[in-house]
Parts: structure tokens; sequence; C-alpha cells
């Protein structure tokens, strides 16, 4: 990865959500028909920071189990 490679990723990720499509589409918002979750939702990938941060792919896991 190069500097900015993350940002940019995030940033593609909001423009991609369902809020923003449905605005452009639509001209308003839907969240009953959400897929794939808001612009503020699909930026706040903080397991992500963390794992990137870290280098601890551990750190990745959103749902841990409970048990297999």
């Amino acid at each position: 990865m190069e500097p900015g490679n993350f940002e940019q990723g995030l940033n593609a990720a909001g423009a991609i959500s369902d809020d923003r499509l449905q605005r452009q589409s639509q001209g308003r918002v839907v969240p009953e028909a959400f897929t794939h979750g808001t612009s503020e939702q699909r930026q706040r990938w903080r397991w992500l920071r963390r794992g990137m941060a870290t280098g601890d792919i551990r750190q990745c896991d959103t749902i841990p189990a409970q048990s297999l």
C-alpha cells in the first residue's frame, strides 16, 4: 500500500453508500430500502483501522465466535 490508499478506499466506500446513491437517483433517502449501509456506516471501519494500525489480523474480527 502507498500513502493515501487506505483513505481513498474509505472515501470510495462512502461514495457507493445507500444513502448517497438513493439521494442522487431518487432525490430522497429511504432507509428501509438500505442493503449496504449509509456513507457514515461504510466509512466507520474501526476494525479495519485497528488491524492496519496494529498489524494484527485478530483486531479485524468484528463478530467473534462465542463457540464453534
